[in-house]
């Protein structure tokens, strides 16, 4: 009998992450401790994120996945959605430049029919700015939501199979091709800051295998050091994808001797 597995590729495995995704929680919280307005803790979560990228790219990192606004965000507080659309414009505006002086590559994903018509014009001019930048890709995830990713693309098949006026095979290859993030390899860390302990429908068809990090750390405390230790922690794991350790140690003595 022959077995299909849903994971059509295997990853090298390497102590460097080569893609991490993030969600950046504990904004709000931040603020509060410090008796300040949970804006505040947004506006210093800009350094972080700064941060942060800016050690991945000296570790060797190649992908970055940052979760920036749910689609489930806008139940929020009017005002401090007002606030998230003005600090996004205001960072599209002042980080770009930088981004592109360092060699990264600037990817928004997400509905962003949804924003006003500056915010779109400064995605598609950082995109179009940065697009052939290859040190690193940075992504930004607005609007977005995993259900909306996978339904979107489902769309999306649908659609092509209708213009190509055939029914086109229902695998993962085709179906992955219309995804959002479509260009990257599926995250191979996950961290989520500010102690909670879920996913929140982030990249729900891409983190299947991901190895997950929680923190308690708020995100505008997130430093270099911190995400030392997660990368650390993900080092140490053993990334099997449905095989036995006993089936990983050919690998591993293969590695040793090569580097020997």
């Amino acid at each position: 009998m022959t077995y299909t597995s849903s994971t059509v590729r295997v990853p090298d495995v390497a102590a460097v992450p080569r893609h991490i995704a993030i969600i950046m929680d504990g904004n709000g919280r931040w603020a509060t401790q410090r008796r300040l307005p949970r804006v505040a803790g947004h506006t210093r979560g800009v350094d972080a994120v700064r941060a942060t990228v800016e050690s991945c790219a000296r570790q060797g990192v190649e992908f970055v996945t940052l979760f920036a606004f749910s689609s489930e965000n806008w139940r929020r507080p009017t005002d401090e959605v007002s606030f998230l659309m003005r600090l996004f414009v205001t960072a599209l505006e002042r980080e770009v430049g930088k981004l592109h002086a360092n060699g990264i590559r600037l990817r928004v994903v997400g509905d962003t029919s949804m924003f006003d018509d500056r915010i779109r014009a400064l995605i598609q001019r950082a995109e179009t700015k940065t697009a052939r930048n290859t040190r690193l890709t940075l992504t930004i995830a607005a609007n977005y939501g995993g259900r909306w990713d996978i339904m979107q693309a489902a769309k999306k098949l649908a659609e092509q199979s209708v213009q190509e006026g055939r029914v086109l095979p229902v695998d993962e290859a085709a179906f992955e091709q219309h995804l959002a993030m479509a260009y990257a390899p599926e995250p191979d860390l996950f961290i989520r800051t500010g102690g909670e302990q879920r996913i929140s429908n982030f990249l729900l068809w891409q983190m299947a295998y991901t190895e997950l990090y929680f923190t308690d750390t708020y995100w505008p405390d997130f430093d270099a050091e911190a995400l030392a230790r997660a990368i650390e922690s993900y080092a140490e794991r053993e990334r099997r994808f449905g095989r036995t350790s006993a089936q990983l140690e050919p690998q591993s003595q293969k590695a040793d001797s090569l580097s020997c």
